[in-house]
């Protein structure tokens, strides 16, 4: 009965999302600025929102819990607090002034802007390139899991590679029916679905515990007592600051979320967004991260190292079927919130970055919206196909979980080798072509060195680990992506067909 009614709220709502990309369709423009971008026209709502769908979604409901129940509470620090303030500060240091230099030029993709002000193709490819890499493997990770969770629900009746095949199918079709207008309003409802979710949840839990908290603070106490005080061997100020660091600059090179920065419709708009920003994910962070240490006090147990996740243990044993249904099912729609942004992103930095600068710069609005259209079907179906193999051959049932981590915690890290150079090149007129790229190739060498090859003697999970002085590799590669980007600039002359000053000194309309 509960598989059925998972599979029921997982399929009402692939249809209703259908629905939203359909009544999108019939006020999208065949442009590429529409379909990437909705014209620039997100207002306070749509904007926060779609960022925030986007960019939390499965996360939330599997991977903060279960690590608030391996750890204790204090990833709520890290990640509500710290992360969602460091954001908030990149969101106006970074995307103000991508804002500003889109609405006086049209740049639609940040690779755009930062190769016409170097005057440079090879700047555009580059940004679009690194960014491409860490991105398909973000997509794969929402596939698997997608079809994952649809195998658990259904004890195998749909396999792993029909539910992947069954979901991506889906947001191949809005997508490509209604770009970002039509993920912008299925964002705006899946973010709400999301906070009213996980609130009711934890009041759920919190009435059917006898005892309340009394009793939840009880069994942390007489199990994990460290959960109740500040800091573990775990929470190092180090490890906290390196998560928080990583993850935030890493965010705001995003593909899905940094091209957001160019969708608001008004400064005012831009700027209430970032100021709410911490606001929301409190909101969203607290109650569902609590709910994972409560899982711990309450004596319920979970294999987080299998792939199992504390928050459908705990919304299983104190709530009825079918509100432990609709969060779960919420979790699978969440990922869809994830995965359609990158597809639409993925898109318009190889139809835009690549393939215009460097095969046919002439194309046409039209033919470049077709364009883009068609590498989100690309996109996705090679991501799935490379999730079906990867899942199938290269992983194995028993090691999935633990691999995704790993490879979700590497992007994140990847992508914030980019931010420095970026920030540079946005605030600083000396910078050069040169020093950019030089700055982002030699984060990006210095971080797959210290994570992939072996004889580095560092595992892939140093991006988050104590290994050097308490901080992790993916902070020192930051710092030295910086230093190469200024001295390489410093050393180098500009390309005389840089637009330094069309850059600097700009002033909202």
């Amino acid at each position: 009965m509960t598989a059925s009614l998972q599979m029921g709220i997982v399929v009402g709502y692939l249809l209703l999302a259908l629905g939203v990309g359909l009544a999108a369709y019939r006020v999208t423009d065949r442009a590429a600025e529409d379909f990437y971008l909705a014209s620039r026209t997100f207002g306070t709502v749509v904007l926060l929102f779609t960022v925030f769908a986007t960019l939390l979604s499965a996360f939330t409901f599997f991977g903060g819990p279960d690590t608030a129940y391996a750890f204790g509470p204090e990833w709520i620090l890290v990640m509500g607090l710290m992360d969602g303030l460091i954001f908030a500060l990149l969101w106006y240091v970074v995307g103000y002034k991508q804002w500003l230099l889109g609405q006086r030029y049209g740049y639609v993709t940040l690779g755009e802007l930062l190769g016409d002000r170097f005057g440079s193709r090879s700047i555009r490819a580059l940004v679009a390139g690194v960014s491409l890499f860490w991105l398909f493997p973000y997509v794969m990770l929402q596939q698997i899991g997608a079809g994952g969770a649809l195998a658990a629900l259904t004890d195998g009746t749909v396999p792993f590679a029909a539910g992947a095949t069954l979901i991506t199918g889906f947001m191949i079709a809005y997508v490509v029916l209604a770009g970002m207008r039509g993920i912008a309003w299925t964002d705006t409802l899946q973010g709400a679905f999301m906070l009213v979710a996980v609130w009711s949840a934890l009041l759920w839990v919190l009435v059917a515990v006898d005892g309340g908290v009394g009793t939840i603070n009880a069994g942390l106490a007489a199990t994990n007592p460290e959960f109740l005080a500040l800091g573990s061997g775990f929470y190092t100020p180090g490890t906290m600051l390196t998560f928080a660091i990583s993850i935030a600059f890493g965010v705001a090179m995003f593909p899905q979320v940094n091209q957001r920065f160019f969708t608001a419709a008004s400064e005012t708009v831009l700027k209430r967004s970032f100021a709410l920003w911490p606001l929301l994910v409190l909101l969203l962070f607290v109650p569902a991260f609590l709910l994972g240490t409560w899982g711990r006090g309450l004596g319920l147990e979970a294999d987080i190292g299998a792939g199992e996740s504390i928050l459908p243990v705990v919304l299983a044993e104190y709530t009825p079927a079918w509100f432990a249904a609709l969060v779960v099912a919420g979790a699978i729609a969440a990922m869809m919130s994830s995965s359609d942004s990158m597809l639409l992103s993925g898109s318009s930095y190889f139809t835009r970055d690549i393939y215009r600068p460097l095969v046919d710069d002439g194309l046409s609005e039209t033919a470049e919206d077709r364009l883009g259209r068609a590498g989100v079907v690309a996109f996705a179906v090679g991501a799935l196909a490379a999730s079906v193999w990867a899942e199938a051959e290269a992983f194995g049932a028993a090691t999935v979980g633990s691999i995704l981590v790993d490879i979700g915690d590497l992007a994140f890290g990847g992508f914030a080798q980019l931010a420095l150079p970026v920030v540079v090149a946005l605030y600083w007129r000396r910078t050069t072509g040169t020093g950019l790229a030089a700055g982002v190739v030699a984060s990006q060498i210095a971080y797959i060195v210290f994570n992939f090859l072996p004889e580095t003697g560092v595992g892939s999970l140093t991006l988050f680990s104590d290994a050097y002085l308490g901080w992790g590799i993916s902070i020192y590669c930051m710092l030295f992506g910086l230093l190469v980007t200024v001295a390489v600039s410093a050393a180098t002359a500009a390309n005389p067909e840089a637009n330094v000053d069309d850059h600097f000194g700009l002033r909202a309309d």
